[in-house]
């Protein structure tokens, strides 16, 4: 226990003293280096499988809200107990700490294993409702299979991930995640082509890359290389801790659900102009998804930030690592989206050849990365409120993007426009996201001023 303590209060003197742009930095880059190896692993599926046919490259969108929905469990769970977490150590309550830790672990391993029975029972049946057609569903339920196996360890990654970076060890859980990711990217050609697997072969590719992930992840906690302890015996017998975790989290099942329903609408609405269509706005979500990933990255390095020094009432902290967060993002993401705008269409040509598909694509790109910068604000806000306990308005902040305004935009606007309509729905929903953020900011910096 000495030692355990030692680090806790080393690490607890590092993060409330530590200059807060040089903290966030620190523990952002290790963070962005994961997302976007994560981020890499699932383009690398994406640019594979489209080598195949358009009905492979559909598959991979189509599978995709499956991914979001485990995601949504993974990190409900995750980001709750590791903003729980985050806190208990700013105020010194170690053994707490773990407690949470330990029953968001083995609560993830459950629910893992009940999406994978559920998923792979109703396989079919799912698939279609999510917009798979005739010609895409034989591909669609040869990717899901496996990645529906890969769902408690997936879950459980999720809950390891965040508590790291929670205690500021993000550079842990990048050793894990970018291990997993680069191992993804070599078994990729080599199932898919060498050893002629197909589709069925960047499916397992991934299911393999979440498992050494998971394992290296759960290593350090084995090791005692984590502050918190991980431990059966740790489980919670209050419900009202796994309620406050789950509560907690609810910010990032709000995000992450919407996605996999905006994904599913996305893709009906996609389908109704083919095949080409969902491949064309599948390939720009994955490009899209890449970008944005590093300002999750940034955010996440944020968050622990703003976590241990609310609980510790270092308020000031707080305030100076936002608003670094917020213009340190705003610049990164404008540096990668530019280029995106004026070489859109080499870009999506370079994942398919289908004319269809990179005429729409191309279009959606542009559109939307215009507006990616913005999302310096809407994440960093949003994960503002998460780390510091507002629970209610970090949930309707995370609903605005894929759910308040995105849902809505893509039931009316292809009504109205077309395939226009599909291609414009998600910018206009991440610009309606930003105006909203703006309000929430300024009336939590003026409470806090009080404070």
């Amino acid at each position: 226990m000495g030692i355990i303590d030692t680090n806790a209060d080393s690490q607890f003197k590092k993060m409330t003293e530590t200059p807060v742009s040089k903290l966030v930095v620190r523990l952002a880059v290790p963070t962005v280096i994961s997302m976007l190896v994560t981020a890499i692993y699932s383009m690398a599926d994406t640019f594979f499988v489209s080598r195949i046919n358009t009905q492979s490259s559909a598959a991979v969108g189509i599978v995709f809200p499956i991914m979001s929905i485990i995601q949504a469990c993974g990190f409900t769970l995750g980001m709750g107990s590791g903003s729980l977490v985050s806190r208990r150590l700013g105020e010194k309550k170690n053994d707490e700490a773990s407690c949470i830790t330990s029953t968001a672990f083995f609560t993830a391993i459950g629910v893992g294993l009940a999406i994978t029975i559920l998923g792979n029972t109703f396989s079919s049946g799912f698939l279609k409702l999510v917009g798979a057609s005739d010609s895409v569903l034989p591909y669609a339920a040869s990717y899901a299979k496996y990645i529906f196996f890969g769902a408690p360890f997936m879950c459980a990654a999720f809950v390891l991930n965040n508590v790291l970076r929670s205690e500021g060890k993000a550079f842990f859980s990048m050793i894990a995640l970018t291990s997993g990711g680069i191992l993804n990217i070599f078994l990729d050609p080599l199932f898919i082509y060498g050893l002629k697997m197909g589709i069925s072969g960047a499916a397992i590719a991934t299911l393999i890359s979440q498992l050494i992930s998971f394992s290296i992840l759960l290593s350090w906690f084995m090791r005692k290389k984590a502050i918190c302890r991980i431990n059966i015996s740790l489980y919670t017998k209050e419900i009202r801790i796994l309620g406050l975790i789950i509560a907690t989290g609810l910010p990032s099942l709000a995000r992450q659900g919407l996605a996999s329903v905006a994904t599913i609408l996305l893709n009906r609405s996609a389908g109704v102009y083919g095949d080409a269509a969902v491949a064309g706005m599948s390939i720009v979500t994955k490009i899209v998804m890449f970008i944005a990933s590093m300002m999750i990255g940034i955010g996440q390095g944020f968050t622990p930030v703003s976590g241990y020094n609310y609980g510790a009432k270092r308020y000031d902290r707080v305030k100076k690592a936002y608003s670094f967060t917020v213009c340190a993002g705003f610049c990164v993401m404008l540096f990668f989206s530019a280029p995106c705008f004026i070489f859109a269409k080499h870009v999506i040509s370079s994942f398919i050849a289908d004319l269809t598909a990179i005429a729409i694509g191309t279009t959606a790109l542009r559109w939307q990365v215009a507006v990616l910068p913005l999302h310096s604000l809407i994440v960093t806000t949003n994960m503002l409120m998460q780390s510091t306990g507002k629970i209610k308005s970090a949930t309707f902040l995370s609903m605005n993007r894929q759910g308040v305004y995105f849902i809505p935009a893509i039931l009316i606007l292809p009504h109205l426009l077309g395939l226009t309509g599909v291609e414009i729905s998600q910018a206009v929903s991440d610009f309606l996201s930003v105006l909203t953020a703006i309000p929430y900011m300024l009336i939590f910096f003026k409470n806090l001023e009080k404070q």
